[in-house]
């Protein structure tokens, strides 16, 4: 679709101080990280601040947040912080950016209590936590907030009908339309009805299904699938699943009750989330049927479901450490079977896949949502898309969360219920859209990109880190040490030669026997004066090491020569 990047506008100057700035700062481009801001003139809102988990690219990254440079050039002007749900890819980056400034924030009761969670693991204690329900109004400077409910994967999500002085915003954040949730709790179709008929300037949906045709199922399947493989198994069931879904975990609870079997947990996040949504009523689990895993020993294996971390391959995961035979408590055996209910998120196929060999090859029968619904998806598909542009009718349309190409058939979804391709507005990262009544216009960007967090290090690996990192995963290291005399520039000691991840001890032998025949001989035709340019040495060594072992290997390991002044 090209994309036009100014619609119907007078001169900017004018439309600037009439108009409403949409500036996404990540979502838009990517699955996770997402984070938007709405800003009229000195008032300015926040909704979400997501984290994205690293691909397979990212050697060593933790995880991906987005740069907050805008929000700390315009710290002054927020408002607040609002949350649609208390997912990690929309709640995940609020320790980091909390750090750097401290605005209220105001989202549902269970969304409250995962961040208040987060905060209190990184002593971040002076924040100002808002719970509000659905359909309750809030007031951020120009912007007033009404919290819409939607059905998602998680408990308490929510849309927002955000009213601005240009004009009714709807954010729908994550949902699904699902007309039989598990806790009863539907879309509120007929709130979401009444933007449509008091006329909406702009609808931002989820595009995360976008490509996906038909309805989502709804979460119920999951409930009557673990129903029949909770009757029908003789040994230990083992569920991994989000610890953040809390339906998928009453569901488990339900079907416990049903085949007579207790509930172990296993995973600090899976503890730590059950725990607060059973004290804020979201979760309702019979005393007697949750038991302490240090009994587990205690009961035969056709009484026993463990609720566990890991779903994702992640390498410190309970489930993890259950595969490879190091959890202290749990011991995969013939007989178990093992259900991995939830999506893989991009880039964790790999570490998945790992995951499931090592438990078959434990005997255990490990059933994933490739084979059995035992996992249904909490974003809309195409019906549902059509469904929710039909209930808001919008002028303007601006498709969010997704990679790019989501967003594109997020686009023509639109263009099919005939929004005018002129009034459908693409963005990226760090675009500002600015937007009035009967006009937008997009010609300059923010400030924006992904921050990589390595251990507590935040922001300090930047790409070249990165490129590094493949650089010697790939071909290896040499680090060639050189002694030379200080005042006489002559060599001191023979070439000493390390390497890792290049060729094997006996490999090695020979061709390093020739690495130091080149670098003596390199040395000592050097004149006087380069002589004692150490970085020009440096230089020279690494050039012509590295055409040599290109000419006899193909392959370019990373060079480091040191020298050595004695």
């Amino acid at each position: 679709m090209n994309q036009p990047t100014l619609f119907t506008a007078p001169p900017l100057q004018s439309l600037h101080h009439q108009a409403l700035s949409i500036i996404p700062l990540g979502g838009l481009g990517e699955v996770g990280m997402n984070m938007m801001v709405y800003e009229y003139e000195n008032d300015l809102i926040l909704v979400d601040a997501g984290l994205m988990f690293p691909d397979q690219e990212m050697l060593g990254i933790d995880i991906v947040i987005p740069d907050f440079s805008y929000l700390k050039e315009n710290a002054s002007k927020i408002k607040g912080i609002v949350i649609t749900h208390g997912h990690e890819d929309h709640i995940g980056a609020l320790p980091f950016l909390l750090s750097e400034i401290n605005p209220p924030i105001y989202a549902t009761p269970l969304t409250i209590g995962l961040i208040s969670a987060k905060l209190k693991e990184k002593n971040l204690n002076n924040i100002l936590l808002n719970p509000v329900k659905p359909r309750e109004t809030i007031t951020l400077g120009v912007f007033k907030i009404e919290f819409i409910r939607v059905t998602h994967s998680i408990v308490d999500g929510v849309a927002l009908g955000i009213t601005t002085p240009v004009g009714r915003i709807i954010h729908t954040g994550d949902f699904k339309i699902d007309q039989t949730p598990v806790d009863g709790e539907r879309t509120d179709i007929q709130k979401l009805g009444e933007y449509g008929d008091l006329g909406t300037l702009a609808l931002l949906s989820d595009s995360t299904n976008a490509e996906r045709p038909g309805y989502t199922l709804s979460e119920k399947v999951v409930g009557r699938a673990f129903d029949e493989i909770f009757c029908q198994s003789k040994g230990r069931i083992i569920v991994a699943t989000f610890s953040s879904n809390i339906h998928r975990v009453q569901q488990a609870v339900d079907s416990a009750v049903l085949s007579n079997r207790k509930i172990f947990l296993s995973g600090k996040s899976m503890i730590r989330n059950i725990q607060i949504a059973a004290e804020l009523g979201y979760l309702k689990i019979p005393t007697d049927i949750l038991v302490k895993l240090e009994t587990i020993n205690d009961y035969p294996d056709d009484q026993i479901i463990l609720l566990t971390t890991g779903s994702q391959g992640e390498p410190l995961s309970s489930l993890f450490r259950m595969a490879i035979d190091t959890h202290k408590q749990i011991k995969i055996k013939e007989g178990d079977t093992v259900l991995l209910s939830s999506r893989a998120i991009p880039g964790n196929e790999r570490a998945i896949g790992r995951i499931i060999n090592h438990l078959f090859r434990r005997g255990a029968e490990v059933v994933y949502e490739r084979i059995s619904e035992i996992h249904v998806s909490g974003h809309a598909s195409q019906e549902e898309l059509k469904v929710m542009i039909n209930l808001v009718r919008p002028r303007f349309f601006i498709p969010i969360h997704g990679e790019y190409r989501q967003l594109i058939h997020h686009a023509k979804i639109a263009e099919s219920l005939e929004i005018k391709k002129e009034h459908i507005i693409l963005m990226e990262d760090g675009d500002v859209v600015e937007l009035a009544a009967n006009r937008w216009v997009k010609e300059k960007k923010v400030p924006s990109g992904r921050i990589f967090v390595d251990g507590k290090g935040v922001g300090n690996v930047a790409d070249f880190v990165l490129r590094d990192r493949k650089h010697i995963g790939q071909d290896g290291i040499i680090v060639l040490i050189i002694g030379i005399d200080k005042s006489t520039g002559e060599i001191a000691s023979e070439p000493e030669i390390i390497s890792k991840g290049f060729v094997s001890e006996e490999e090695a032998y020979g061709l390093f026997s020739e690495l130091n025949v080149l670098v003596l001989k390199l040395l000592s035709e050097l004149n006087p004066e380069v002589k004692s340019e150490w970085i020009v040495i440096e230089g020279m060594v690494k050039k012509t090491l590295g055409k040599y072992i290109y000419k006899q290997m193909e392959r370019r390991p990373m060079i480091i020569p040191i020298i050595l002044e004695m």
